[in-house]
């Protein structure tokens, strides 16, 4: 039962504790709301898992990241070491590994460090201008003391007048409509 509305991004409710915006959040999920995001001035224990956020990304960008700069390292000492330039030294072998392994180590650490700057970055959407959720009065309380719980006009439990009422329940300070 949703109410489409074009210009609506959320409603926003706006809590003083901590404690009452983990026991809102999990409300909020356990009432079947899926598009919900919550806004805290410092990390607060089981907020992510309270919105449903259980599943992480970025150990498998950073190891992709890793092992794309392994091989980069490898195919390009390969490519100069036996390919382009053959230098028979000794009679060791043109692709002697263990020579190689300190210029692997750090092309690993470079692509892997790269590749979890770029993904922390693209996974939280930044950089971000602009959001909707910035034009409601008193959202810059949210970086100083105060919690808020916004739930998105396109989910598909959203109705407004009915979500604002189940907010109102769960005893915020305020509740603003934000709009697009």
């Amino acid at each position: 039962m949703t109410n489409a509305d074009p210009h609506l991004y959320g409603l926003l409710a706006e809590f003083t504790t901590p404690e009452t915006l983990v026991a809102a959040s999990k409300r909020a999920y356990e009432e079947g709301y899926r598009k919900l995001d919550a806004y805290s001035p410092f990390p607060v224990e089981d907020l992510a898992e309270s919105i449903g956020f259980t599943h992480n990304r970025m150990p498998a960008i950073v190891l992709v990241g890793g092992l794309l700069g392994a091989t980069t390292a490898l195919v390009m000492m390969y490519y100069s070491a036996v390919i382009n330039y053959p230098l028979n030294v000794g009679g060791r072998p043109l692709f002697s590994w263990p020579a190689f392994v300190p210029i692997t180590f750090e092309l690993t650490i470079l692509f892997a460090s790269l590749s979890a700057v770029l993904g922390m970055l693209g996974l939280n959407g930044l950089p971000m201008p602009y959001h909707p959720i910035f034009n409601v009065p008193g959202f810059a309380l949210a970086s100083r003391n105060r919690f808020f719980l916004c739930i998105q006009a396109d989910d598909p439990r959203f109705d407004r007048q009915g979500t604002k009422l189940f907010l109102e329940g769960l005893g915020p300070k305020t509740i603003n409509e934000v709009p697009c």
